[in-house]
């Protein structure tokens, strides 16, 4: 008589199964991005991430380890589709997108390409998921009538204007910022005094974390703040075990140390990214 399989423990190098293709990206502007889709392995998606990474001149790319893990993790758990890419000029282990970095301006034409490459290829329900640099171009640029929402990971408010806030009032989608109690650029109080302007968007302060999620206990806490403002309908937290009918992988490398770095250095030269 067989028996089930012992649940294996999801560290930071797991990496649970999932249907993945690399893919591209074409903006309006004539340039090829490039990135990845994770779809659940055996069903159609209940939701869609379309992610925005940090800043790339500080290190920030497709590969930035929360959305890493969430693409390992969230096809298997909540069922969502997880598109990741590469910002104009930026580099990754894919690859690099042609163009150059130009501060969140010519970037608009990027999220309108990830939006209609969700459009086009009848990803379910598009949240937009912005990390640091990539809240500004959800703020900017992403309040396209095809999304459901947006869920920004420590915003710095450093490009975004009243404006850009007004506009999503305006637009009436609902908005979720995380907050780490301990950011360097945008600690709670403010944010929620800037946010004001968004009557919809509801701030979450986070005990303990920091600009850049280091750690798996803060990578937890979003992943299970994304799901639940995704998937009201999911249970949460997300579970710490796989005992699905597929064996967990295992990544050769994480990315917290290179995000580490890159937070350092954002630090140094005291531009927000």
């Amino acid at each position: 008589m067989s028996t089930a399989a012992e649940p294996t423990p999801i560290t930071s190098l797991t990496v649970l199964p999932a249907r993945r293709e690399d893919v591209e990206l074409h903006t309006a502007d004539g340039l090829t991005l490039v990135g990845e889709l994770a779809l659940p392995a055996e069903r159609d998606p209940a939701a869609t991430l379309v992610t925005l990474h940090p800043l790339p001149t500080h290190g920030g790319y497709m590969d930035s380890h929360v959305y890493r893990k969430a693409a390992w993790r969230l096809p298997a758990l909540a069922d969502l589709a997880v598109l990741r890419f590469n910002t104009r000029g930026t580099s990754s282990p894919r690859g690099r997108s042609e163009g150059e970095f130009d501060g969140g301006e010519a970037e608009r034409f990027d999220v309108a390409a990830a939006v209609e490459y969700a459009d086009f290829h009848d990803l379910p329900r598009p949240w937009l998921v912005g990390w640091s640099f990539g809240t500004e171009l959800v703020l900017k640029h992403g309040a396209d009538p095809s999304v459901e929402g947006a869920i920004l990971l420590s915003p710095p408010l450093h490009r975004a204007t009243d404006e850009d806030l007004d506009r999503w009032d305006a637009f009436g989608k609902p908005v979720v910022v995380l907050v780490p109690e301990e950011d360097d650029y945008l600690r709670p109080d403010e944010a929620r005094r800037r946010f004001a302007r968004v009557r919809q968007a509801e701030v979450i302060a986070v005990e303990g974390a920091k600009h850049l999620w280091v750690g798996e206990a803060q990578v937890r806490r979003v992943l299970d703040e994304i799901v639940r403002h995704v998937r009201p309908d999911h249970a949460v937290p997300l579970p710490t075990t796989w005992s699905g009918g597929a064996s967990a992988g295992t990544a050769d490398r994480d990315t917290e140390d290179s995000d580490q770095a890159s937070y350092d250095a954002s630090r140094s030269d005291e531009t927000a990214d």
